[in-house]
């Protein structure tokens, strides 16, 4: 028994070029979606394509107790690929942005904290947070404050500036009627410590996570403060059937007395509401906002849902209102 040998191939062996993969262009990270559809496959990666290439940066102005705060729980929240603390006590903010820098591995964060003086830095960032400086203590306000936003805006003028103290609403105010920043450009975060405050609260009468109250808050807190009570929800239900009467009456007394927030809440605020602004996701934070217009008298800042963009405010939103809750948004107007 012969066998033969195979027929050899005619054609001339060519070398295939070896596929390459195409220049990334865009940051991506898994997602969560869990199910083929016509978009995702299962023999695709799903990812998700909001994710800017270029992580922001985001600056401090004030490295006192509340600007070393937000640093930290912004850098936990990977916002931002770098975040500067700046302060006329460069020192100082060094030291405070390395303490959290080398917390990063425990806490599982790697972004970048740098800290530096003033005010040089401000230039090129993305988002800049007004806090407090390291002397005193304190936030920002009166003349100093004014300095200090001032500051921001002629160094950069493309920035989102969020004020993050609770006594704030002045800021914006003047950020906008005396020095001519753009009202899109200029915001207050320390209503949207307010909203989960009363959240909080809320939750405890209506025996649910505060995750599941829905509610806003509108006006100038704390005196002026407007809940709109006639929409808020515990667990998908209004307040109104979810509550007795009397438990209402008291939690509306009890708004003013949650003002001002702490560091820690008025630092997780402004880092939801920079987190809303740089995904423009459609959240709606409640920010000390300047209206578009205004009838009569000077212009005033009001705490109010807004629908931000990476730019700025790009929507106030009131929601419906009772005849009694509008007169009192109206009263806060108008102080």
């Amino acid at each position: 028994m012969t066998t033969s040998a195979p027929a050899a191939s005619r054609a001339p062996a060519t070398a295939r070029p070896i596929p390459r993969e195409p220049p990334v262009t865009t940051a991506a990270r898994p997602s969560n979606c869990g199910a083929a559809t016509a978009a995702c496959s299962p023999a695709m990666s799903c990812v998700d394509t909001r994710i800017p290439r270029t992580m922001p940066v985001i600056a401090i102005h004030g490295a006192g107790t509340l600007g070393g705060t937000l640093a930290r729980t912004l850098s936990l929240r990977g916002l931002a690929g770098k975040i500067r603390l700046l302060d006329n006590s460069g020192d100082v903010a060094e030291g405070k942005a390395l303490d959290i820098r080398q917390a990063g591995p425990i806490e599982r964060s790697d972004t970048r904290i740098v800290g530096g003086a003033l005010p040089a830095d401000l230039a090129g960032a993305d988002v800049v947070l007004l806090a407090g400086p390291v002397a005193g203590d304190a936030e920002w306000s009166g003349e100093k404050g004014l300095d200090a936003l001032q500051q921001v805006a002629e160094m950069n003028r493309r920035a989102l500036i969020v004020c993050a103290g609770a006594g704030h609403r002045e800021l914006v105010e003047q950020g906008v009627a005396t020095l001519g920043i753009d009202r899109r450009r200029v915001i207050g975060s320390a209503p949207e410590a307010l909203r989960a405050a009363i959240r909080a609260i809320v939750a405890l009468e209506a025996g649910c996570p505060a995750s599941e109250v829905s509610l806003t808050v509108l006006g100038a807190p704390p005196d002026r403060a407007v809940v709109p009570w006639s929409q808020a929800t515990a667990g998908g239900v209004s307040l109104d059937g979810a509550l007795p009467p009397a438990v209402l009456a008291r939690l509306r007394t009890r708004v003013a007395a949650l003002w001002p927030p702490g560091p820690y809440a008025l630092a997780a605020a402004a880092a939801h509401v920079v987190g809303a602004a740089l995904a423009g996701s459609g959240r709606r934070p409640t920010c000390f906002a300047m209206p578009a217009t205004e009838r009569r008298g000077p212009a005033r800042a009001l705490a109010m849902p807004v629908e931000l963009a990476a730019s700025g405010v790009a929507r106030l939103v009131e929601p419906p209102l009772s005849p009694r809750e509008r007169e009192e948004l109206q009263a806060a107007r108008a102080d």
